[in-house]
């Protein structure tokens, strides 16, 4: 009977097309999209099968690197001791980082008019300089303002530190597991304030953020107001259009990326990482609120196959 069963090279055989099993770990931003991937990939490939967890970017970088998955999900950039081992990132997306709050804050009307500066910010995530709203304007209430910030090794994290020139463990306040963790702690407490991606503030549906958590906008020009081109949070369709047009600063902006452990021999996982590189694939990522890849940079992705 072994001498009868077809010859399974890389995950491909004449008679049975790719099959195999495609395990992939990582970070909270990919995840929803990838199970969207994973189910497409499916429907013309009958014979694959998937296993795919979040856990943090950090986690899918661990995990790829010691070999037990096949692809890491991350979304920050890889640092150079990872490259050093082996890591190979393929961007597959793009998405941001947004600073939450909760809409019940006592001064979230004269928030989303006025925006914080990225050095006001930076004195409450990383200085701890403003212990309450009023400290950054007087304006606002003497209420203290509450701080979330990741707990696990997560790109979310990096990337926020980054804006301000920093690194995660620089980042100070309470510290939440995952990107549903802090979402929830946001909606919890209307002093809050946090970091989240896209799709844990924006309802995929309506096109609007979350009950109970909103986008604390960001004042890019210092002028302490919100001017009409730093208005783009009214609803997901606008900030992913402020993401692609660059309105939206990189970082927080960033790539997304398949990271895999050396250049891949697997026709397997070649031919499913090719497959979310094609138009069809990236015509999903704005109605699931993630920004497509331009031409140029596709092609240039899958050169690396």
């Amino acid at each position: 009977m072994t001498s009868c069963a077809p010859k399974v090279k890389n995950g491909y055989s004449k008679e049975r097309g790719f099959e195999g099993n495609i395990s992939l770990s990582g970070a909270f931003a990919l995840y929803p999209l990838v199970v969207i991937w994973s189910e497409d990939f499916k429907k013309e490939h009958p014979h694959v099968r998937f296993n795919i967890s979040a856990g943090g970017a950090g986690k899918g970088i661990a995990d790829v690197l010691t070999g037990m998955v096949d692809i890491g999900l991350v979304s920050r950039d890889l640092h150079p001791q990872e490259i050093k081992k082996g890591a190979v990132p393929i961007i597959v997306a793009k998405d941001a980082v947004i600073c939450t709050i909760n809409p019940g804050n006592p001064n979230y009307k004269a928030l989303l008019q006025r925006g914080l500066t990225r050095d006001e910010l930076a004195d409450i995530f990383i200085n701890r300089k403003f212990r309450t709203w009023k400290e950054i304007d007087p304006r606002f209430t003497a209420d203290p303002i509450n701080v979330y910030v990741r707990s696990d090794a997560a790109g979310a994290a990096e990337t926020w530190a980054k804006f301000f020139d920093h690194k995660q463990e620089d980042l100070q306040g309470v510290g939440i597991f995952g990107d549903p963790g802090i979402a929830q702690a946001i909606k919890d407490d209307i002093y809050g304030i946090g970091f989240n991606n896209i799709n844990y503030v924006y309802n995929l549906k309506t096109d609007k953020v979350f009950d109970r958590i909103d986008v604390l906008p960001l004042d890019l020009n210092n002028s302490g107001q919100l001017d009409v081109e730093e208005q783009f949070y009214h609803s997901l369709s606008q900030l992913t259009e402020a993401v692609a047009t660059g309105k939206y600063p990189a970082p927080p902006a960033r790539d997304l990326t398949f990271v895999t452990h050396n250049k891949t021999e697997s026709l397997l996982l070649k031919e499913f990482i090719a497959f979310v590189l094609k138009k069809e694939a990236q015509s999903q990522l704005l109605q699931n609120g993630y920004v497509p890849l331009n031409e140029t940079l596709i092609k240039q992705e899958l050169n690396k196959l």
